[in-house]
C-alpha cells in the first residue's frame, strides 16, 4: 500500500512565512539600490561642480554714535554696506537666517540686525545694507582706555561680522543648511579730535568668509 503525502498546516505555514520573507528581502535591496544609486548621483553632481564659497567685500561703514554712560554701558550707531557675490557658474544659493553684528577689541557693540533672505544666481551680485545699533551694552572697564588709545594713535579698527546659513542649488537640487561666518575689517581715520560728522570707512576691502 502506498503513502499519500501530505503537508500539515504547520508546514504551509512556514513555507508561505519564508516567502514573505524573501518578497521584504527583494524590496529591500531594490530600495537601497535605488537610494545608492540617487546618492551616487547627487554626489557625483556635487564633485563636478565643486562649488566655490561666496565672497564678501565691505563697500562702506559709518560709525554715527560710540560713546559710554554710566562708566561701563555703551551707546553705539553703525551704518554698514556689503557686496555679495555668487562666484559660481553653475550653482545657486539661498541665504537664510542671516545677521549682522559689529565688535570691537573682541566686544559686541550692537546689538544682531536680521537681514531678510534672498536667492543669489549664478555669478549674481547683491548690495546689503544694515544699521547696527546698541543701547546700553555692557562693555569691559577697559573700552574708554581702549578707544582713547586708538583715538591718539589715528585710526579705529572694526570688525563687521555676517553670521547665518545657506543653502546650495544645482539645477532642481537643494542642499541642507550650511553655516556661513563673514567677518570684514573697517578701518576709519580717528584723530585726537572727535569730529562732527561720522567716522567713515570706504574701503572695498575682501572680508573672510568660511562655510
Amino acid at each position: 500500500m502506498s503513502q499519500a503525502l501530505t503537508k500539515s498546516p504547520k508546514h504551509c505555514g512556514n513555507k508561505q512565512g519564508l516567502n514573505i520573507g524573501k518578497l521584504y528581502k527583494k524590496l529591500f535591496l531594490v530600495f537601497s539600490t535605488l537610494s545608492t544609486t540617487i546618492l551616487s548621483i547627487i554626489l557625483l553632481v556635487w564633485l563636478i561642480l565643486h562649488p566655490t564659497k561666496p565672497e564678501f567685500s565691505l563697500k562702506e561703514a559709518d560709525i554715527y554714535q560710540l560713546n559710554l554712560s554710566g562708566g561701563h554701558l555703551l551707546n553705539s550707531s553703525v551704518q554698514l554696506t556689503l557686496l555679495s557675490k555668487n562666484p559660481n557658474q553653475k550653482v545657486g544659493i539661498y541665504y537664510d537666517e542671516l545677521k549682522v553684528y559689529a565688535a570691537y577689541k573682541g566686544q559686541q557693540i550692537t546689538v544682531y540686525t536680521s537681514l531678510p533672505p534672498f536667492y543669489q544666481g549664478h555669478q549674481d551680485s547683491n548690495v546689503l545694507t544694515a544699521s547696527l545699533v546698541g543701547t546700553g551694552l555692557p562693555v569691559a572697564p577697559s573700552f574708554g582706555y581702549e578707544v582713547g588709545r586708538d583715538q591718539t594713535a589715528g585710526r579705529l579698527v572694526l570688525n563687521l561680522k555676517v553670521i547665518g546659513r545657506l543653502r546650495w542649488k544645482v539645477g532642481t537640487w537643494v542642499s541642507g543648511k550650511y553655516r556661513v561666518n563673514v567677518d570684514c575689517l573697517a578701518v576709519m581715520a580717528f584723530g585726537p579730535s572727535i569730529p562732527t560728522g561720522p567716522l567713515t570707512s570706504r574701503q572695498g576691502t575682501q572680508c573672510s568668509t568660511t562655510v
